[in-house]
């Protein structure tokens, strides 16, 4: 039996919202962000799975020297996350739990750390991974999720696209409409250029299909 965990490349994340550059703490945080983009974006697909277990590595290292801060386990998660896609198979499920786990710990520190991207980034889990008996997904969940992320942070374009492509993958494509339009609207963040290059084109593609499938 093959385990498909498609698309877990996330968030900036699935990556939430840019820190302010106001220590050591967030100057390391950053550095895992953009090196993420790099490898999200600008890194040929064959090299990814490679790149992002180095670049877990040095998220763990971080999170683990910080326990007490959110941030650092936000991203390792992103990042544990992104390589669970590029892997795939049952390792990949394993990945996914690990990310859940950090994702659900960062909540209980700051649930509105980097913008609640934490709670997007846990959405996106619950509708890309299986559902039981194989994995944990669950759309409720996901949806519930996704909402609380678009509380915390409305008009951000990571929180609307994700949405939206949750809409789009549950057959609700015209209510998907309004939260791609947003994400393509959204202000640009200060030093995410790669990032909202890359999302702003995954958003114009998906709302292109949500537009052909809420006209049928």
């Amino acid at each position: 039996m093959s385990v498909k965990i498609h698309a877990l490349l996330l968030p900036a994340l699935f990556a939430g919202a840019t820190l302010a550059h106001a220590g050591p703490v967030e100057d390391a945080v950053s550095e895992l962000q953009r090196s993420w983009e790099v490898i999200r974006y600008q890194t040929p697909s064959r090299e990814r799975e490679k790149r992002y277990e180095q670049l877990a590595a040095r998220a763990h290292q971080l999170s683990q020297s910080l326990p007490g801060r959110s941030e650092p386990m936000v991203w390792e998660a992103i990042i544990v996350s992104s390589w669970a896609g590029e892997a795939g198979g049952f390792g990949a499920l394993a990945k996914a739990k690990q990310a859940k786990a950090l994702y659900e710990s960062a909540i209980a520190i700051d649930p509105r750390a980097l913008d609640g991207s934490a709670y997007n980034s846990l959405g996106v889990l619950y509708y890309k991974v299986p559902g039981w008996p194989i994995g944990f997904g669950d759309k409720a969940k996901a949806e519930a999720n996704l909402k609380k992320a678009l509380e915390i942070n409305p008009n951000g374009i990571d929180p609307n696209f994700f949405y939206g492509e949750f809409l789009v993958e549950q057959k609700r494509a015209a209510e998907a409409l309004p939260y791609l339009e947003k994400a393509l609207a959204a202000p640009s963040r200060p030093d995410r250029q790669i990032a909202d290059a890359g999302r702003r084109e995954e958003a114009r593609e998906l709302l292109e299909k949500a537009r052909t499938a809420a006209a049928h």
